[in-house]
């Protein structure tokens, strides 16, 4: 065994993986629309692909959790399809979750995100629940750690659903999502309230997303390819895995 997947161990193959596990990783998705080229079940299945890689990097110390398979998407509700939970909603699965694990001796815990709708909630699930439950819990977006790869491939001035980025990410760890003859650009809308309330903008505000877009994604996924996705993920893997060692101050050695 070079993962420990909970969703795949008997309570026996568990007792002996809690001899080692310092924390667990805990992915998170969404159930979306993403646009006329990729499955609802986009961000779930990136979250539980790249969640299983970084538990193989992080053997023995990471137990992976089952994934959370929906998230906080009110945005995208106008596009059919979408399933989005309330804040308190994910917030109360997550406690649940840890409570759970805490009982059985864990007591550290990874939120590895790929919804950036989820984002700030993630942020108060961590702050309130580290108190609550007396828990360390961070967080992290499932491939934002891979700066120079993102650089270095993606061009487009608006990126980051169901783009050139993502569609790659998927051709490379599950290319079943995506459907390669119906690629599109994002139809974006030039005009609208949007672009003042995008992310690093003065103005912070709730906006649907069929305010910016069409067709419901943005980027250029007719530029996406597996070689891109792997650059990507592995690039995050890395970051992701070096700063997790560095936290838990866990010994690079037993990773072999």
């Amino acid at each position: 065994m070079d993962c420990y997947d909970l969703t795949a161990m008997t309570w026996k193959e568990v007792e002996e993986s809690l001899k080692t596990v310092q924390f667990a990783i805990i992915p998170i998705g969404a159930h979306e629309q993403h646009g006329p080229h990729m499955v609802e079940s986009c961000d779930a299945v990136l979250a539980e692909k790249l969640a299983k890689k970084l538990g193989e990097r992080m053997y023995p110390y990471a137990l992976v959790t089952p994934t959370v398979n929906m998230g906080v998407s009110p945005h995208h509700l106008n596009f059919p399809g979408t399933i989005s939970l309330q804040p308190t909603t994910l917030i109360s699965i997550l406690k649940d979750v840890i409570s759970s694990l805490k009982h059985h001796g864990i007591e550290k815990f990874l939120f590895l995100n790929s919804h950036g709708g989820n984002q700030s909630t993630l942020n108060v699930a961590s702050m309130m629940l580290t108190k609550e439950l007396d828990v360390e819990i961070y967080y992290a977006k499932t491939t934002a750690s891979a700066k120079k790869s993102i650089q270095e491939n993606v061009t487009s001035p608006l990126f980051g659903h169901s783009c050139e980025r993502e569609v790659s990410e998927a051709l490379y760890l599950a290319p079943e999502l995506v459907r390669p003859e119906s690629l599109e650009k994002g139809d974006i809308n030039e005009e609208g309230r949007w672009k003042q309330l995008r992310p690093g903008k003065a103005i912070q505000g709730f906006y649907y997303y069929e305010e910016m877009t069409n067709n419901g994604c943005i980027g250029n996924a007719t530029k996406a390819s597996w070689e891109i996705g792997k650059q990507i993920v592995e690039e995050s893997l890395d970051n992701l895995s070096k700063e997790l060692y560095q936290l838990f101050h866990l010994k690079v050695e037993a990773h072999s």
